[in-house]
């Protein structure tokens, strides 16, 4: 005679038995601490490695209880909804206190300590950020001077590139102190990605601001010319704008090269792989600014020594090309970056070699790492564990003496199927500490893995 089991039926009833932790039972059944202590207790393995096991109880439990509490599910759902309006009405004022106090503060002075998105404007790349700032304005203030006085089409080119490098790079600050901004339950993986996304828009603006008015300056210039008055102090102000963006430039290459070699990246790989959009911002369009400063110089001298006027068209039509340039590579990278790519090949291969050489893993497929920007890669793969060896790590922590004489007490059907379930139950909690531990180690292998996904095949 064959015995089966006889075939569950996994319905609203079966899946009553599930478990609830003690806050959500207060939380969602309005139940006070003490209303849980006559509930049956059971201890559950915790998914973090530094905590100890927590407590749990039946959700059939403790909707009975409830029932028993409110005296039915229509008393239950009212005081829900009152305990929801009171949750509602308690942020609201939440909300308004904080108005006032920072009313408060910003008219008697603010006197904590400064914040932490501020102090990223004094290091990396916001500092090279406030920097490209300060001196674009000067540069776009005295370059405008000269274009009003010179009437140079080139100088105007050269105003309205210093006007759309301080617009980006104000637009830049404020990528960067977004992407400070921690994470939320509408962006769990926080927001890093301010930062290609303030740059890209920047890309946009370069090319609507700086390269589309000096071409159409250009062309004007080109389609009704007029002479040009004295251009000495227009030569005087581009000298000063090739120091100061030169300057600028400067600290911007010191920059990439030490967060470069942080990385073990050469200089070009870290541009181009835009790992750091801010300060690639501020290189690229520096070095158009110089560029762009010995394009108009030589325009304009050509101008002079010639007395025709085409050469100043023809050199803000040079800038704006140039500006057109830079605005396109940096449209490009940003938005691959958004896209989000994958890892360098070699620390995908170390990831999955660190997989494949555990003992608990068979197979590994789909494996796929994505930059999220900023140091920060996710990092997922299909899993194929080894039963034998998971269950085996399981039963090297148990009595093997006592388990045999638990088998041997087993005489009916239920009794071993209350046995399989216990035992089994056990190995799937020690599968999912082996998933916590995998975890753990590629975390630390590369420590810019954040976000590890691991789906048991």
């Amino acid at each position: 005679v064959k015995a089966v089991l006889k075939k569950r039926e996994y319905g609203p009833k079966y899946t009553q038995n599930n478990f609830i932790t003690g806050v959500r039972a207060i939380n969602e059944f309005c139940l006070k601490s003490s209303d849980l202590d006559q509930l049956r207790k059971i201890k559950r393995r915790s998914p973090h490695d530094d905590t100890e096991t927590f407590t749990v109880y039946l959700r059939s439990d403790v909707e009975a209880k409830s029932l028993e509490v409110w005296g039915s599910p229509e008393a239950l759902a009212r005081e829900r909804k009152r305990r929801k309006e009171a949750e509602i009405k308690y942020r609201e004022n939440l909300f308004r206190n904080q108005r006032l106090l920072r009313e408060y503060k910003e008219f008697f002075g603010n006197t904590k300590p400064r914040s932490s998105a501020a102090a990223m404007f004094f290091k990396g790349p916001g500092k090279v950020v406030m920097v490209a700032i300060c001196i674009n304005g000067l540069n776009f203030f005295f370059k405008l001077l000269a274009w009003v006085y010179t009437g140079s089409a080139s100088m105007f080119s050269e105003a309205i590139h210093s006007l759309a490098d301080t617009c980006n790079q104000a637009l830049l600050a404020l990528g960067i102190s977004q992407s400070a901004r921690t994470p939320d339950p509408s962006h769990p993986y926080g927001f890093t990605n301010m930062r290609y996304i303030a740059s890209l828009i920047s890309g946009v603006g370069i090319f609507m601001m700086g390269a589309g008015l000096s071409w159409y300056h250009g062309i004007i210039g080109l389609l009704h010319p007029h002479p040009i008055e004295s251009l000495l102090w227009a030569y005087c102000i581009l000298a000063g704008s090739l120091v100061s963006e030169g300057a600028t430039l400067l600290v911007a290459i010191n920059e990439i090269r030490r967060s470069a070699r942080a990385k073990g990246l050469s200089f070009y790989q870290y541009v181009v792989q835009s790992r750091d959009p801010s300060t690639n911002v501020v290189l690229l369009e520096d070095a158009a600014a110089v560029l762009s400063v010995a394009v108009a110089a030589t325009c304009m001298g050509l101008t002079s020594l010639t007395g025709n006027p085409y050469y100043d068209s023809v050199g803000s039509l040079g800038v704006g090309t140039l500006l057109g340039s830079v605005s396109a590579f940096l449209i490009y990278t940003n938005t691959e970056a958004l896209l989000g790519r994958s890892i360098q090949p070699e620390q995908l291969q170390r990831l999955t070699e660190l997989l494949e050489s555990d003992p608990v893993v068979r197979a590994i497929h789909d494996v796929k790492a994505t930059d999220m920007g900023m140091s920060k890669v996710r990092f997922k793969a299909e899993v194929d564990f080894d039963g034998r060896v998971v269950t085996r790590s399981y039963l090297e922590k148990q009595d093997i003496e006592l388990l045999l004489q638990e088998i041997q007490q087993v005489k009916t059907l239920e009794e071993l199927e209350a046995f399989m379930l216990k035992h089994g139950e056990n190995i799937i909690d020690t599968l999912g500490a082996e998933v916590d531990r995998l975890e753990k180690d590629l975390k630390q292998r590369n420590p810019d893995v954040r976000h590890v996904d691991l789906e048991i095949l």
